[in-house]
């Protein structure tokens, strides 16, 4: 997303996901600063983040971070439904900065800092992962 993004991660020592995201923002806001010649912070305020105590609520929001970059094709999706879903499906195929194209198996560079192993295996195969995300966008 141009302006934000979204990322499922799990802590494994106590602040661990603080320490990762100050890392993360601050290697970042260096790499961009020297490649674009400029200085200061990018990022407004401290990230937002949410304890997942269910699977109910982890599986909501794996679908929903797969998703979101629909907003950049179609802004009012989430109120108003997709008005065509073929269209999104592949905008989101060709999407590269998202981890969905990796759950379907695709051999890519960006997929070697995930786990996709250890994540719970709602979604067995391509067929049921794309009926999954259909279903999020019908009940949207």
């Amino acid at each position: 997303m141009p302006n934000h993004f979204h990322i499922l991660i799990t802590q494994i020592t106590e602040k661990g996901i603080s320490k990762f995201m100050q890392k993360l923002s601050t290697a970042y806001s260096m790499y961009y600063n020297k490649k674009y010649n400029r200085s200061g912070g990018l990022f407004e305020g401290k990230f937002k983040a949410q304890h997942l105590s269910t699977d109910r609520h982890l599986k909501y929001l794996f679908s929903y971070i797969h998703l979101n970059p629909v907003k950049l094709i179609q802004k009012d999706w989430r109120e108003k439904g997709i008005k065509n879903k073929k269209e999104a499906l592949d905008y989101l195929s060709k999407y590269s900065y998202s981890s969905y194209l990796d759950f379907f198996g695709e051999d890519r560079i960006q997929n070697k800092i995930l786990s996709i192993e250890s994540y719970p295996k709602y979604f067995p195969n391509k067929t049921s992962f794309i009926e999954e995300i259909l279903e999020w966008l019908t009940l949207r």
